[in-house]
């Protein structure tokens, strides 16, 4: 259960780093920012790494308090840095869509709402809580494109098997490849804020 734990705290700490956003622009503190002498790309950016970093501070606690109850790790003190870096960068991958949404929304409720209907759906469709092999066929073909299930796939295997590079190699791309998608997409609330 770590691992799965691990990622939905990290979902929910990284889908509402919109909230922010929203927030600033409400103050007013967004367009000072936007007329500050700062690369405009280091807004979104700096609130993606802050959310990453936020989310592997979480991580790292969830981790301590399992070694607390008794579990124990394959691989080991390398074994959990490497979840904590994946969980770093799904929570980035979470932070930009979050962002890329603020830029469109420009209430916190609305945010909420709009947020917590991606998240919910992404929590259970995927093997954080449940393995895919006890899951309807429907269900376990949905849980194989979730984005979730890329990110805890090689957490759960680094922990409890060990570097197996041919069983987790898949799903590092497809978060990698996430987490370039975001980066480009959190720019977007840069155009959407001065238009």
């Amino acid at each position: 259960m770590t691992p799965g734990i691990i990622l939905i705290t990290v979902l929910f700490g990284g889908v509402f780093a919109g909230m922010s956003i929203v927030w600033d622009r409400r103050i007013g503190y967004l367009e000072k920012l936007l007329a500050a002498s700062i690369s405009r790309a280091a807004i979104p950016f700096g609130k993606m790494v802050a959310a990453a970093v936020q989310g592997g501070f979480q991580g790292l606690l969830i981790l301590l308090i399992a070694v607390g109850l008794g579990v124990r790790f394959a691989t080991g003190i390398p074994g959990a840095v490497f979840a904590l870096f994946v969980a770093m960068v799904f929570s980035f991958i979470l932070s930009g869509f979050s962002l890329t949404l603020a830029s469109r929304i420009k209430s916190q409720e609305t945010l909420m709402v709009v947020v917590n209907f991606f998240t919910m759906p992404l929590m259970f469709t995927s093997n954080a809580l449940f393995p895919k092999e006890a899951m309807p066929s429907w269900l376990a073909v949905v849980a194989q494109i979730n984005p979730v299930t890329h990110a805890v796939t090689p957490i759960r295997a680094v922990l409890l098997f060990g570097w197996n590079w041919s069983s987790i190699w898949v799903s590092l791309v497809v978060i990698g490849g996430l987490a370039l998608v975001m980066i480009v997409a959190g720019q977007s609330f840069l155009r959407a804020t001065v238009e």
